[in-house]
């Protein structure tokens, strides 16, 4: 995907994961990867690429109003899709740097991460007494009415 372009997010991924983005990438691949990373890496690449594209409608809208271009060139309806593609592109930054933000901020300390998990299984064992034990019921039977 997008490993060579920087994103707004990486100091964020160094941060959390102790490493620096193409070091996370190589990482992410071996067989310890954790799953977290794979998702926090895929959520940088989509968003190095949203970030570039907005940085490319951006320059595709200041070269069209350069002073020095013919005004005569100008379109407003080129410039009507230009600020549609840059608000599209807009959003979806905004979306991709906000759940990138959010499993970053949910993820374990990389302290934590380190330690393996032990779970315990427990189980009681309970042994009734036989005079503690309900009298079974006879299957059909009716019982008897008193006076």
């Amino acid at each position: 995907m997008s490993r060579s372009r920087a994103s707004t997010m990486d100091a964020d991924l160094l941060k959390v994961f102790g490493s620096p983005v193409p070091e996370l990438y190589e990482a992410a691949v071996g067989p310890d990867a954790s799953p977290a990373l794979a998702r926090a890496l895929e959520l940088r690449s989509f968003l190095a690429l949203t970030e570039e594209q907005v940085a490319h409608v951006r320059d595709r809208v200041h070269a069209d109003m350069d002073p020095e271009r013919d005004m005569g060139e100008l379109s407003a309806d080129k410039l009507r899709v230009d600020a549609q593609w840059l608000e599209a592109a807009l959003d979806a930054r905004d979306g991709y740097r906000t759940a990138l933000g959010e499993l970053l901020r949910t993820m374990p300390s990389p302290d934590q991460q380190a330690r393996p998990v032990r779970t315990t299984q427990l189980s009681a064992t309970a042994v009734m007494s036989p005079s503690a034990a309900p009298a079974p019921t006879r299957a059909g039977a009716a019982r008897a009415r008193r006076p």
